[in-house]
């Protein structure tokens, strides 16, 4: 038997749920912020009072004293299919939503409640607020970089957002019906973050400072992580010694010693990144060096929550910099730089022209270098940006570039630009007399 279900055999809980997070435990099974693997299944019972629904961003569903209670209420495209779902499981209004942050897969799901129920009162820290405002004044960027990343032409950055009714700065603790609510306020892949503990029943709520892959902390297109930060929130979060830790991407994990293996492993994980990287800062490496030179750990690499599935360590070193370093990056040619269509052009006449490069480009993809490939596929194309054999050129390697990377966020990029070129290229056009 599992070892939670022995020693919560006092109390009502969810049998199969606690099963199948086991098989995620043991890496039988994948969810996790990339695989939704119980999306669909509506509310699952936790233990007395305390349900999940699973989705790309899950909710957490109460039950007390004849209210009903969220944390974290989802996405736009979900809201209709929470309400369904929830309802299902209870009948009670809904009095009161907390998000654990801002971002958009959290913060859309209240809507149908209130239109034929209360008005809820809904917590978040105060730096939600700032943040709805800014991808207001960023809509457009975010409408750009999240169809990149999530590969959907059709997703468009909403411009209307539900408030919070009370924010707080450090701290905050919620007494509703016969639960208590203790919010703690940290950073790590936002500044915005709440952590939420439920006392009764020794509940962790960590939003996405744990997703069940590598911390989220170097996204290339999004705002500053906070990695450092992050390693604080998770051993805090460790130091609570919850029975139960629902995240908000993933699955459950039940038992107090799972709970803080995954959470020091992952503080363990990110802070030798760290360690890594701020002691070449320090030492005057570029960051191309550092890039390059920075490995994370083996100890954990058979972890199914330490897979860089969706970020990865590289873009965590990149963020790093970022956030110490600055933006140049020690080259002092990228400092002020030529254009890069003048730079690629330059190269490509040295080269002997748009076709070499191409050549080059397919040659060392090959050979197995992708990165090199992608610098001269993408030069190619920039000295020739309307010759649809460059761009046929550039769509193959950046196709074969996002076949063979394992997150999301490379994936997304790789086949965006592969996309892009595809879209340039006239199939009708003879191939190249070199490609014959």
């Amino acid at each position: 038997m599992i070892p939670y279900l022995e020693c919560r055999s006092r109390r009502m809980v969810g049998h199969m749920i606690i099963e199948y997070a086991d098989r995620v435990w043991r890496g039988e099974s994948d969810d996790s912020i990339v695989d939704t693997g119980m999306e669909g299944k509506g509310v699952q019972t936790v233990t007395n009072g305390v349900g999940w629904w699973p989705g790309f961003g899950n909710a957490i569903t109460f039950e007390t004293e004849g209210e009903l209670l969220l944390f974290d209420t989802s996405g736009p495209w979900a809201a209709a299919r929470l309400h369904e779902d929830v309802r299902r499981w209870s009948r009670a209004p809904l009095t009161t939503a907390f998000y654990s942050h801002g971002h958009v897969d959290h913060v859309f799901g209240t809507g149908p409640f209130e239109q034929s129920g209360p008005r809820a009162t809904i917590y978040a820290h105060k730096a939600v607020v700032e943040r709805f405002e800014r991808y207001v004044l960023t809509n457009g960027y975010n409408t750009v970089i999240n169809q990149r990343q999530f590969q959907n032409t059709r997703l468009r950055w909403p411009t209307d957002y539900r408030r919070p009714d009370v924010t707080y700065t450090d701290a905050l603790t919620v007494r509703r019906g016969g639960l208590t609510f203790d919010l703690l306020h940290a950073k790590g892949e936002t500044d915005d973050a709440t952590i939420g503990y439920v006392r009764e029943h020794r509940l962790l709520l960590p939003g996405d400072l744990f997703i069940w892959v590598t911390p989220n902390c170097g996204n290339p297109q999004k705002v500053q992580r906070y990695p450092r930060e992050w390693v604080h929130a998770l051993r805090r979060m460790a130091a609570l010694d919850a029975e139960i830790m629902l995240p908000s991407h993933g699955a459950p994990v039940f038992g107090a010693d799972r709970v803080r293996q995954a959470l020091l492993e992952t503080a363990e994980w990110l802070e030798s990144i760290i360690t890594q990287t701020l002691d070449l800062l320090n030492a005057g490496a570029r960051l191309d060096e550092i890039v390059h030179s920075v490995k994370p750990s083996e100890r954990y690499s058979d972890r199914p929550y330490l897979r860089a599935r969706y970020d990865e360590p590289e873009f965590v070193v990149r963020n790093l910099w970022r956030l110490y370093g600055g933006w140049y990056d020690g080259n002092p040619a990228n400092l002020k730089p030529a254009p890069d269509a003048v730079l690629a052009k330059s190269v490509a006449e040295l080269a002997g022209g748009p076709n070499a490069l191409c050549d080059a480009a397919l040659k060392a993809l090959s050979e197995g270098d992708e990165r090199l490939a992608g610098h001269l596929a993408e030069m190619a194309a920039l000295a020739a940006p309307d010759d649809p054999g460059t761009h046929r050129v550039r769509a193959q390697v950046f196709a074969a570039r996002a076949a063979g990377e394992q997150s999301l966020m490379a994936k997304g990029i790789f086949s965006w630009a592969a996309a892009e070129s595809s879209a340039r290229t006239d199939r009708e056009t003879p191939a190249r007399p070199e490609d014959a």
